[in-house]
């Protein structure tokens, strides 16, 4: 009985082996660095645009006040601050002035309702989009202003 059973897992793995064998291995796909920091952001992307949108808007008002959170963001400026950081960044990629005003990093004060918020949100990483996939293996570490003060950064720095 148990030579039957050693007899049947040896078979098994050797078939396994086989067919592992067998299988085409798919083909090493070369990605251009624009197509990787996309992918990046598109992670980032599916994840918080979901969150943001999971949230009810009667609760978009939100901010935690125990504990040391005293003067924070509420949700909404929050997802409305990411926003406006998508645009600085894909502006600074771009090398140009954000197509918007986006309010000191805060977004525009009439950016208000949770549809608003929505849209600025997704408008904001189609932007952001926009702007990696103009990166290149000639431009990636070219330095360009800094959106954030003084200094320079590059592209790479800013995907």
């Amino acid at each position: 009985m148990i030579k039957t059973f050693f007899l049947c897992v040896g078979v098994c793995a050797f078939s396994g082996v086989l067919v592992g064998q067998t299988l085409p291995k798919p083909a090493q796909e070369h990605r251009t660095i624009s197509q990787v920091l996309d992918r990046a952001i598109t992670l980032t992307e599916k994840e918080f645009v979901p969150a943001a949108d999971a949230m009810p808007e009667d609760k978009y008002g939100f901010a935690p006040t125990n504990g040391e959170f005293k003067d924070v963001r509420t949700f909404a400026q929050q997802i409305k601050h990411t926003a406006a950081v998508n645009y600085e960044f894909g502006a600074a990629i771009l090398a140009e002035k954000p197509p918007i005003e986006v309010g000191d990093e805060d977004g525009p004060e009439s950016v208000k309702s949770k549809a608003e918020i929505m849209k600025f949100l997704n408008d904001s990483f189609a932007y952001l989009h926009k702007a990696v996939g103009t990166i290149n293996e000639k431009n990636v570490v070219e330095p360009l202003k800094s959106p954030f003060g003084e200094g320079t950064v590059t592209r790479l720095g800013m995907s």
